[in-house]
């Protein structure tokens, strides 16, 4: 067979997925680009639609409780993933070692990534109650805290502890995918250097960091781009309050196309932060080719 009949079988092949793939994300896409240059509402009566060109865009890019949730998002988002990768490292590490019940501790690891976002998102506002909550239980009887807090009822804490039980729901497969390629060293590589007197931070800065860079760039990278877009766990454990210390950008547009009905607007603040995305994505896959010219 020919390259050309390769080449077009290939294209034949994947063209129900590209149809299924256009249907579902371009058109829809296109519709809010569409939608985000005109005053469009979502009201019960038809509306005239007019075309008002960069408007929408230019009142997002100056508005300054859309800005404000921008920095809340990108401080979610590095604080998350930054306590994702050393956590999970740190795990992988630990759970690289030989010791009595290993297995069991790695069944273990892997639950709170098993649980749905909506399910962990629902447990730890519980766990955050202010008046029976399991987190100012067990601090009182420790005797860290005097008496019963409100950790999701003050704007300047809610952010951390809602990042907290994100980094408790993803962590696990941060560790994992850290582990897996821990796996893959050799383990004369390891002896070697043990001999040569290499302590067991100089063996994971100079060697286990190295080559396990690769694979968690992969894992990080992807998570950046899910945590610059999160909404889920957001809106079960604080809709965006108290007074707008968690709202986010995707519950910024969340909030202004389905709460103020306000189509062309919402659709141009969706437009920014998938804008933002597509660069974060674009910042993965140099990274991705510049580790794989690096090996």
């Amino acid at each position: 067979m020919s390259a050309i009949s390769r080449s077009r079988e290939k294209w034949v092949l994947l063209f129900p997925a590209i149809l299924v793939l256009s249907l579902i994300t371009v058109l829809p896409f296109l519709q809010t680009v569409w939608t985000s240059f005109t005053d469009a509402e979502i009201t019960a009566r038809e509306q005239q639609v007019n075309w008002i060109g960069l408007e929408n865009y230019i009142w997002a890019l100056t508005d300054p409780d859309f800005l404000e949730a921008l920095g809340r998002t990108m401080y979610f988002t590095v604080v998350s993933v930054g306590l994702e990768g050393v956590l999970g490292i740190a795990v992988a590490l630990l759970l690289n070692q030989k010791f009595r019940g290993r297995w069991f501790l790695r069944v273990i690891i892997i639950l709170p990534w098993a649980v749905p976002t909506i399910v962990n998102a629902v447990a730890w506002r519980l766990i955050y109650h202010p008046d029976y909550g399991a987190l100012n239980s067990l601090l009182l009887q420790l005797g860290f805290i005097d008496s019963y807090t409100s950790w999701l009822g003050d704007p300047d804490r809610a952010l951390n502890m809602v990042i907290l039980a994100d980094v408790w729901k993803n962590f696990p497969l941060v560790a994992y995918i850290a582990l897996a390629a821990m796996q893959t060293i050799p383990g004369d590589l390891l002896k070697a250097a043990a001999i040569e007197g290499a302590g067991a931070w100089k063996r994971f800065h100079s060697i286990t960091l190295p080559w396990i860079i690769g694979p968690m760039l992969v894992v990080l990278i992807l998570r950046t781009i899910e945590a610059f877009r999160v909404f889920d766990i957001i809106y079960v454990m604080t809709r965006g309050g108290p007074s707008d210390g968690t709202k986010t950008a995707s519950f910024y547009v969340y909030q202004e196309y389905f709460s103020y009905l306000r189509s062309g607007s919402g659709a141009s603040y969706a437009v920014v932060v998938a804008g933002i995305s597509a660069v974060l994505i674009l910042a993965y896959y140099a990274g991705i080719r510049r580790d794989q010219r690096g090996a």
